[in-house]
């Protein structure tokens, strides 16, 4: 089966995903790979490499094996930097504007909410997370689901949003203003490592 259907929290210490299950993981959580020989220390190959920084961007932006790969495929068609490319197409997708907007406390609540039909992209229905937004895009909530949001978005400080997105809490809209830059985007991805594993 495609989607991830196992513990989150083993997510974030085996591949490094860091919001899939909470936007501030505690401290306290363990950082060696979870099992009985976790904590031990192994020397990873080149391609054990490349694969876990191909899983872990995966995982992170909830996204199949298969679609994945049509995201590089797609990145390395387009003139520029496939690397940055390949990210900025993952960070243009609805769930995750939702989710970098506030709107979800995760990108699993996020992928919900639109999978529901709750969401609007000027002005028509998208029930599609791997919508691809483009620049000027607006996206609204519909009203049936306005309580429930503002609940939701009550317990995420909302200036974390980034500069790309325009949010307006009290009528549930954003507005996707720009692509992101590869410098506003989480300096820990390393998107070369990616291209090497295609490239092979």
């Amino acid at each position: 089966m495609a989607r991830y259907t196992g513990p989150t929290n083993k997510l974030f210490r085996n591949k490094k995903v860091k919001d899939i299950s909470n936007r501030k993981l505690t401290s306290s959580m363990r950082q060696t790979a979870s099992g009985q020989h976790g904590a031990v220390r192994k020397k990873l190959s080149e391609y054990a490499l490349h694969l876990a920084e191909k899983q872990k961007i995966r995982f992170t932006y909830l996204v199949s094996e298969k679609q994945f790969a049509k995201y590089y495929h797609e990145a390395a068609r387009r003139k520029g930097v496939t690397g940055t490319i390949l990210l900025q197409l993952l960070e243009s997708r609805l769930d995750n504007i939702l989710f970098r907007a506030g709107f979800g406390i995760t990108r699993k609540q996020s992928r919900q909410i639109v999978n529901h039909g709750h969401v609007l992209v000027n002005g028509k229905k998208v029930d599609i997370p791997s919508y691809l937004v483009k620049a000027g895009d607006v996206i609204t909530v519909r009203s049936r689901s306005n309580d429930y949001l503002k609940a939701v978005m009550s317990m995420i400080d909302l200036s974390c949003a980034p500069a790309w997105v325009t949010v307006d809490k009290d009528a549930l809209k954003v507005t996707f203003d720009r692509v992101p830059e590869r410098e506003e985007l989480d300096p820990e991805i390393k998107e070369q490592l990616v291209i090497e594993y295609y490239s092979k």
